[in-house]
Parts: C-alpha cells; structure tokens; sequence
C-alpha cells in the first residue's frame, strides 16, 4: 500500500533532562515555536557542543524535558566534530559517542550523541488507520530530480503526528524541504 506523508527535517538539537538543564541554565525553558509533534517545542535556548576535535554553536534546546539526555546531529556534523555515533531511534542513547554540552553558566559531559533514524511518526489510531506496529520497517519513495527510495520505521506515539522526520543530510541528498510530500510504502 502507498500513502502520501509530510517531511519534517529535523536539524541538530539537543533534549535535556531537568537535572542537566539546571546545570547549564538559570531561565526557564522558553518557547520559540511549536513543532509538528504535539507537546514539542524549539525552545528560545541553545547551547554548544563541543569534541576534542570540533565545536558546533547555537544548537536548540528542544521541549519539553525529557528523562534523557541526547544530542541529535547529523554525519556531516559528525565528521566535523571528529566523533562517530550510533544511528538510533530517538531515546536509545545506548553505545552513543560523548560530548560536552557548553553555555555560560557551566560545561556538562555526556555520553548522549546519536544520529536519528528515519521515522514516520504516528498516533496509535494512525497505526490501525495504516495496519502498522510500532518499529515496523517501511520505505519511502522521493520523486523528482533527486528521487529515490529510502528505509524508515514507524514511530508509534500517543502524541504523534503523521509526519515523515529525516535529518539535514537526508534532506540535501534527496532534495526535500519541510512539507515535502514523498510516498510511504507499506
């Protein structure tokens, strides 16, 4: 079966818990702008990260807080920090590379650097709309000058929003932009 489904780039950002957020932050967790996933926001506050060999600044916080901590990048931005992390679902910081995550108030070192799977974001009534469990692998065709196929999993949360989320590599390989149509296959 083939659905059309929205892209949604996800460019660096990181998630904190409420313990790390008070470490490098005095202010409150402020909204920017909402994001596509209910209840999630970019936050009006970055920070830098930083490696031994690199230093990415102006990162986004993202809410709300969360029961981890964890640095979404890219591989470009990865091969300029000179680390090599894990490809992972959102969450899953197993075996992921450290960083330090820097502001004015303080330095914090943590093992929380992923490279984000591609995912199709649902709500549990889109999976049976789309007869599809959770981490169920799928792909998704890409038309036009950059076309192509990709592999993606389902992401099956109360609060999802049916969104196709790739990062900034995936999204200048193929051509795409925020609110690009592209076809899920199931």
């Amino acid at each position: 079966m083939e659905y059309k489904i929205k892209v949604g780039v996800s460019n660096r950002h990181v998630h904190l818990t409420k313990e790390d957020y008070e470490l490098l932050f005095d202010e409150e967790l402020t909204l920017k702008y909402k994001l596509n996933q209910i209840g999630e926001f970019a936050s009006n506050q970055t920070l830098t990260i930083k490696t031994k060999d690199g230093i990415i600044e102006n990162v986004r916080v993202v809410g709300p807080l969360r029961k981890y901590t964890q640095a979404e990048i890219s591989r470009r931005d990865a091969r300029h920090l000179g680390v090599n992390p894990p490809v992972r679902s959102s969450g899953d910081i197993s075996d992921s590379e450290e960083i330090t995550l820097i502001t004015n108030k303080n330095e914090i070192s943590r093992k929380c650097c992923i490279i984000a799977d591609r995912h199709v974001h649902m709500s549990p009534s889109d999976a049976v709309k789309y007869n599809v469990v959770d981490k169920q692998p799928v792909k998704i065709r890409v038309e036009g000058d950059k076309s192509g196929i990709m592999d993606a999993v389902i992401k099956i949360t109360d609060t999802g929003y049916y969104e196709y989320h790739i990062d900034t590599d995936d999204a200048n390989a193929f051509d795409l932009d925020n609110n690009d149509e592209v076809t899920l296959i199931i």
